[in-house]
């Protein structure tokens, strides 16, 4: 028989996003829970991204948990490496290790109306769980697109999160399909190494130049004596980028300034006009994720990079032709085409009260009330869900966010007593998400340009249009008028026993609405006070 075990909670992924789940979890007293996670190692996507030149584009301070301060960042932009190190440290300094289960890839999971709780099937085993959180993230699956002819490639083909350290690229024909974050890393890194470096470019990004340093040791050694420097650094990072979110969500004309900076930086670092041209914009600055990079464009000057200022269209044999109709020949095909963000492939197999999966409640887009919860889908909470993306500061500061409204939410259920779930009601997911778009109106992000931001029908489900001190306010707790109370069906009294007393009828859900407004709390549930909120 396949084992099964039974948790309150159980949290998908081990990311920035699940460990942080699981802290919080030991935090808040709660020790029955797993972490269940495809890979045999923690990390996410600083796990999977080992790409050359791999790093983050978010100061070390700022890029890490508030309650797990780390004073010895090597550098004030960190490497994959080092962030890597960092969860693991996070993983044994707060004792997660024994909830993890490494090699469980979630394969299904579906809501039991009649127990209440989730069951999962995974790789190893099904388990249940009363809360399940979603922690998989978005850049967690590759995209690669559909190229005619890459099947009969001859040669090496594989996504930058992908990468094959075992392939080497010295003296090669390589071709790199994308120009985004990845990619901007991955072309200095690589092209002193590679024959020829072919860049596939279907839109250019802003690139500005990345103020990186080393952190010295007297500085380190400061923030590990005096921990306030280190908190005191972190804040001042953090109020410079909320002081900037106002250019990208209510006034974006203020980024012309930003934009002459970056012609500036385009225009010093590459002489000819005619490579030059192909590696301007044509769109406004911060419409699609402005990148941080002093040797992109160094790199793309060389002798041995050659900028296609177009995607790849198809692929014959070893030649790669461009949809300019530009031809080139490769050895190895690098893909720095970004991840599945607004069709998180985990949705296709969350099933829920309905029986539909996430995947086909989201197929008009993405929508979660305040980044959370589903309709449709009880007690499954998403962390780094929509609308909780940022585009100039650190996702660290959401997540944390997102973790005081899962911790209340558990509260809640605490207070609520026996057997109970919490559904999101529609009407408070739409107007949530009605919120969301209409302040997604007057952003930079509604700038005309194509990005990953964007879903199938052109609508922004990724970002949150405001400061993440906004954010950190929307979430500081759970309100049970945008819920409704379900409770377990009672059971139906033994026929024989029925002219005696007569059965109950089965009450699956009750309406959660405070005093005001659905009169007197019914069934335990308990009026929201200040008390039980901490």
């Amino acid at each position: 028989m396949a084992k099964h075990e039974h948790v309150r909670v159980a949290v998908i992924g081990s990311g920035f996003g699940g460990l942080g789940a699981a802290v919080r979890l030991r935090r808040e007293g709660i020790t029955d829970f797993v972490v269940l996670e495809r890979a045999d190692s923690v990390g996410g996507t600083w796990r999977d991204n080992s790409y050359p030149g791999c790093a983050c584009d978010v100061p070390s301070h700022l890029y890490s948990f508030s309650f797990a301060p780390n004073p010895d960042w090597p550098r004030t932009f960190s490497g994959q490496r080092h962030i890597r190190a960092y969860l693991e440290h996070v993983t044994d300094t707060f004792g997660i290790r024994p909830h993890l289960r490494l090699g469980h890839e979630v394969l299904r999971m579906a809501w039991d109306a009649e127990a209440l709780r989730w069951e999962i099937e995974t790789s190893r085993g099904g388990f249940s769980a009363d809360v399940v959180v979603s922690a998989t993230g978005p850049l967690s699956d590759p995209r690669i697109p559909d190229i005619p002819g890459l099947a009969g490639f001859p040669g090496k083909v594989f996504h930058s999160a992908r990468w094959d350290h075992d392939h080497d690229l010295a003296g090669k024909r390589v071709a790199m399909i994308g120009t985004g974050a990845s990619a901007i890393q991955i072309v200095p890194a690589i092209q002193p190494e590679v024959g020829r470096l072919t860049l596939f470019q279907r839109t250019p990004p802003w690139v500005m130049r990345r103020m990186d340093r080393a952190i010295s040791r007297p500085e380190r050694w400061l923030h590990r004596a005096v921990p306030a420097t280190g908190t005191a650094r972190r804040g001042l990072l953090w109020g410079i980028r909320e002081l900037q979110v106002g250019a990208f969500t209510k006034h974006p004309d203020v980024l012309g300034l930003v934009e002459k900076l970056a012609r500036a930086n385009l225009a010093k670092a590459v002489e000819d006009p005619v490579l030059r041209a192909k590696l301007t914009p044509s769109y406004r600055i911060g419409c699609k994720r402005i990148l941080l990079s002093s040797t992109y464009y160094p790199a793309v000057t060389q002798p041995n990079v050659e900028v296609v200022a177009a995607g790849l269209r198809e692929v014959r044999g070893s030649t790669l032709v461009g949809a300019d109709g530009t031809e080139t020949e490769a050895d190895v095909i690098v893909f720095g085409t970004g991840f599945h963000v607004t069709d998180l492939p985990i949705a296709e197999r969350v099933i829920g009260a309905d029986g539909r999966s996430l995947a086909e409640s989201w197929k008009n887009g993405m929508a979660a009330l305040r980044g959370a919860t589903a309709a449709g889908f009880p007690n499954f909470l998403t962390v780094i869900g929509p609308n909780t993306g940022l585009g100039n500061s650190s996702m660290i500061l959401m997540i944390e966010s997102q973790l005081n409204y899962l911790a209340d939410y558990l509260r809640q259920l605490d207070v609520l007593g026996g057997r109970a779930a919490l559904a999101a009601r529609p009407s408070a997911v739409g107007a949530w998400n009605r919120k969301v778009q209409k302040r997604m109106e007057r952003t930079v992000w509604a700038g005309g340009c194509e990005s990953w931001y964007l879903d199938a029908n052109g609508r922004n489900t990724t970002l949150w249009p405001g400061t993440t001190g906004e954010f950190r306010r929307e979430t500081r707790q759970v309100d049970l008028s945008e819920y409704e109370v379900i409770r377990a069906p009672r059971p139906t009294a033994p026929a024989a026993a029925v002219s005696a007393a007569p059965a109950a009828p089965a009450t699956p859900a009750v309406s959660a609405a405070p005093a005001a407004e659905g009169g007197a709390p019914k069934d335990g549930d308990a009026p929201r006070t200040k008390e039980n909120a901490r």
